[in-house]
């Protein structure tokens, strides 16, 4: 690499030959790639169609261009991850907003999108939005004792969003959370140009914000890359896991995974499982035990899961 080339040599010559860059957004057959700050828009090569690959909001691509700010999507570099829905690749860390006062999140929900973070190789950031109106210590301590990373804030103090902001600089993030917490209101605190930014694409589109189909991504000051996306509370959670793996979904679980007495443990009612006596020694959390043992539940009555 060279600058935002790559680059080889040829009878002592240096050729340019691809520009890198990340898809910003997917729409009606075009892919907006960032590379050194400017957009170039794509078309991709009939290979991809071959080889049945669909390039990603997100993904790491390389790029021959063809003119000014125009260009042929030549190959999709190696993934950290891939969400079918939302359809969008590379996600470092899933930030989940939490409220403890109108609405108030259930555990349950968090739980369940710690996993998928975790599933896919996503630092997982807790959001606890909303303190000016109830501080959710309860929450906070559910998380925080569980390993989190795990941040308090309201958009209407202020507080806690610089710490959030160091929580996601620099990485490519996704917002999820029960409706109503304040994902916009928070993304629009860390950076007024975001409301504005989103904005000028929906009007460009002819729609509303919130009925928009595409996926796309925005950089703030901070430097962090934000998911704006409809699939912001629809990550898929189906087939997670399988039930004998699911426990390793859980990363507080981890220090008593192999110290139970039967080797096929299901850490649901057996006896001499490791991790429900770290319950009861109050180093596992009941909420998280309790979701644990729904998830467990639910991958049992999956057809994918249920003859394994």
């Amino acid at each position: 690499m060279a600058g935002r080339y790559q680059q080889y040599r040829h009878s002592g010559c240096i050729i340019v030959l691809m520009v890198e860059g990340i898809i910003f957004k997917a729409l009606s057959g075009f892919y907006y790639v960032e590379s050194a700050g400017a957009i170039i828009e794509c078309r991709a090569r009939g290979k991809f169609r071959l080889e049945n690959i669909t390039p990603l909001v997100g993904d790491r691509v390389l790029v021959k261009e063809t003119e000014q700010g125009k260009g042929i999507l030549d190959s999709v570099l190696p993934r950290k991850n891939a969400f079918v829905r939302p359809p969008i690749a590379n996600i470092d860390k899933l930030v989940i907003i939490a409220s403890g006062a109108i609405p108030v999140t259930d555990p349950y929900l968090i739980d369940r999108m710690t996993v998928v973070a975790h599933k896919n190789g996503c630092e997982t950031v807790i959001c606890i939005n909303k303190i000016d109106l109830d501080p959710a210590d309860r929450l906070y301590d559910i998380y925080s004792a569980a390993g989190f990373c795990t941040v308090k804030t309201s958009v209407k103090t202020g507080e806690g969003l610089d710490q959030l902001q160091r929580a996601i600089e620099g990485c490519i993030c996704a917002f999820t959370g029960n409706s109503g917490v304040g994902k916009s209101s928070i993304l629009n605190a860390l950076d007024p140009e975001f409301d504005i930014s989103v904005g000028e694409v929906s009007r460009k589109l002819g729609r509303g914000r919130h009925t928009t189909r595409h996926v796309e991504l925005f950089r703030l000051k901070c430097g962090a890359i934000i998911a704006d996306t409809p699939g912001f509370s629809a990550f898929d959670t189906e087939r997670l896991a399988a039930p004998s793996a699911l426990h390793t979904l859980f990363p507080d679980f981890e220090p008593y995974i192999g110290g139970c007495r039967f080797l096929d443990c299901a850490h649901i009612q057996e006896p001499g499982c490791s991790i429900l006596e770290a319950l009861k020694q109050g180093s596992v959390q009941k909420t998280r035990m309790e979701s644990y043992a729904r998830l467990h539940k639910q991958a049992l009555q999956h057809k994918e899961w249920a003859h394994k």
